[in-house]
């Protein structure tokens, strides 16, 4: 039988003296960490959390909420869809709420409507969120909504007739991505580059068609029509079904990976190979789509830093609300190169001869 000494301290819940030594850090530390304060070290702030997770160390947050005023919690207001970038993004900002010591409350709308973001809004206001995400990309109207706590747009900006006590946002550099994109496929030698667009209602497929329109005009390459999507792998197909037939098409730039897929798919239905007589790029960065025939070419959105970013400005916002937040970045640009893109035919006709001769 243990000694009574040995019960007693077994019995007692771990402290933060225990997460300290336990991690190998000063208390003071373990407090910035816990209460979501700036200026701690990645490699210190995960050694405290794993520490207080090994330990079970809890904050007693219903007294530290009394004592601050603050309830530590955040709401996002989320497009209630399964898609690849929505829902990516979604776990990156849980991720980066939870590090920085707060707990998330999740609220989906079904379309953008104004009055769903509206209503989505006053629901996380009455839970008393700290602060408030809107990673919504369609806004079909005026949001006539004014809130007394910061707030976080990502991905678009603030929505019309929206008026908060700190405004912010944080892209994920789509005009840049899809420029990048455009730029390969005329780097291989395409002459010019169809672009199939998302959704003409979303942010992000207008910054898209603008990244893609910006590189045809630097390279003084013809535009040609825009084909519509709706981010869907069938609306892909329908648009592969269009361009098969035009042998002068060699490029396109999808606005989605799944899109891109479709695309793909119905082009070799056709007889249309690919990359050998159409390349093909995508824009996610969907990592399924590496396991595809052919590997997709895409562009990588960085969900995980444009989360991790935008939720330190927020943080920053809410807990010191009268500084001025750290400037944000300019967000990564990462295109993934695979099997889906080539030079154009007559290209590698010329090489072909050249060689030969």
């Amino acid at each position: 039988m243990a000694p009574e000494g040995e019960r007693a301290a077994a019995s007692t819940a771990p402290r933060s003296a225990d997460v300290a030594r336990v991690a190998g850090v000063s208390r003071k530390t373990v407090s910035r960490v816990l209460n979501g304060e700036p200026y701690v070290s990645d490699e210190a702030r995960r050694r405290v959390l794993a520490a207080a997770e090994e330990l079970g160390y809890r904050l007693n947050q219903a007294a530290r909420a009394l004592a601050s005023g603050r309830t530590r919690s955040i709401g996002v207001v989320a497009l209630g869809t399964a898609g690849f970038g929505t829902a990516s993004l979604l776990v990156h900002i849980e991720q980066a709420v939870r590090d920085a010591g707060y707990t998330l409350r999740v609220v989906n709308t079904p379309d953008g409507a104004p009055d769903d973001i509206t209503g989505a809004v006053e629901s996380l206001l009455e839970q008393g969120v700290d602060g408030v995400i809107v990673s919504e990309p369609i806004v079909k109207g005026e949001v006539a909504l004014r809130v007394d706590v910061p707030v976080l747009f990502v991905g678009a900006p603030p929505a019309p007739g929206f008026t908060a006590s700190r405004t912010l946002t944080v892209g994920v550099g789509a005009h840049d991505l899809a420029r990048a994109a455009t730029e390969h496929l005329l780097d291989l030698g395409h002459e010019t580059v169809h672009h199939l667009a998302g959704p003409r209602q979303w942010y992000a497929t207008k910054d898209r068609i603008e990244g893609w329109r910006a590189a045809l005009a630097a390279r003084g390459a013809h535009e040609p029509p825009l084909l519509n999507g709706d981010w869907s792998a069938a609306s892909g197909y329908a648009a592969g079904r269009a361009l098969a037939s035009d042998t002068s098409v060699t490029a396109v730039f999808a606005a989605g990976d799944e899109m891109a897929i479709g695309l793909i798919h119905a082009l070799r239905e056709a007889g249309r190979r690919v990359p050998e007589d159409m390349s093909v790029v995508g824009f996610d960065g969907n990592p399924v789509f590496a396991y595809v025939s052919p590997p997709l070419t895409t562009v990588r959105q960085p969900f995980q830093a444009a989360a991790r970013e935008g939720i330190g400005l927020l943080v920053h916002a809410i807990e010191q609300p009268d500084t001025e937040p750290p400037q944000a970045g300019e967000p990564p640009v990462e295109l993934v190169v695979r099997g889906s893109t080539a030079p154009p035919p007559s290209r590698r006709s010329r090489t072909a001869r050249r060689t030969t001769t």
